[in-house]
């Protein structure tokens, strides 16, 4: 027995001496590592050659040192202990995903507010190649000013509509289908209709912004909601887009299973 703990406590030490230097190698903490390393060798030589002066003296330091190193390498620390957080890849997917839906929110209320006309369509499980095919390329990240220059009034891809793929804008001023359907009120514009049309032909959502009003509407699966506050905004596009969907399992090694 005492073998086994003797052997789970070397295991552990090397676990985080490897996490330690494979961390702060070729940084300016590893002058640090060596430095404390030297310290170590140098107090374990002052008890084994019998220096008492200098053994206490070396502690004295060590008390010091110690809340100096904290306070001087509490960035790397912070890092540090941020790779080890538990919460794994989901809740980094989730993170991302809320800094998304708060951007695209904070765009589209601000172009509200400026009563500038948009037209945003986000994909789900059909892709709208053909569509973006014919329309201006982008493949760029998505960002609120990327998105509020697109539609400002005098940008040359206003008109028309973005298709948003997974926190990416594919393409700009892309032409939707026009949905003609009895259901539709008299008074909708062309953005409007267009984002009937798209939703009653794939499982996109359509978020469009009224230039008249400013009035925020989303549409899906071919029914249009109108005037939507932010706070409702944000719960209809987490509720239609949310990433609990199952997963499968799958084998995984340990070494993966701690990457998570």
């Amino acid at each position: 027995m005492h073998y086994f703990s003797a052997g789970i406590e070397i295991l552990i030490i090397t676990i985080v001496i490897n996490y330690l230097l494979s961390f702060f190698w070729n940084t300016r903490s590893m002058d640090l590592i060596w430095g404390v390393a030297s310290f170590i060798i140098l107090f374990a030589l002052t008890s084994i050659l019998s220096l008492p002066v200098l053994h206490r003296l070396m502690l004295l330091v060590t008390n010091v040192a110690v809340i100096a190193i904290i306070i001087i390498f509490q960035p790397e620390i912070r890092v540090a202990l941020s790779k080890l957080s538990l919460k794994g890849k989901r809740y980094t997917e989730v993170s991302e995903f809320e800094s998304f839906l708060d951007q695209l929110a904070n765009s589209v209320y601000r172009l509200s507010d400026k009563q500038i006309g948009a037209l945003i369509v986000l994909e789900k499980d059909n892709r709208l190649d053909d569509l973006a095919r014919k329309a201006t390329p982008l493949k760029a990240e998505f960002s609120s000013e990327l998105l509020e220059s697109i539609f400002s009034r005098y940008a040359p891809l206003h008109d028309g509509a973005v298709i948003i793929r997974d926190k990416e804008v594919v393409a700009a001023s892309v032409i939707l289908p026009l949905a003609d359907a009895p259901h539709i009120h008299k008074s909708f514009g062309t953005r409007h209709r267009a984002a009937v049309g798209i939703t009653l032909t794939t499982d996109a959502v359509a978020i469009v912004v009224s230039e008249e009003t400013g009035r925020v509407s989303i549409a899906r699966d071919g029914i249009i909601t109108r005037g939507i506050k932010m706070d409702r905004f944000k719960g209809i596009i987490r509720s239609l887009f949310s990433t609990e969907a199952p997963v499968k399992k799958e084998r995984r090694t340990f070494w993966e299973w701690l990457k998570t």
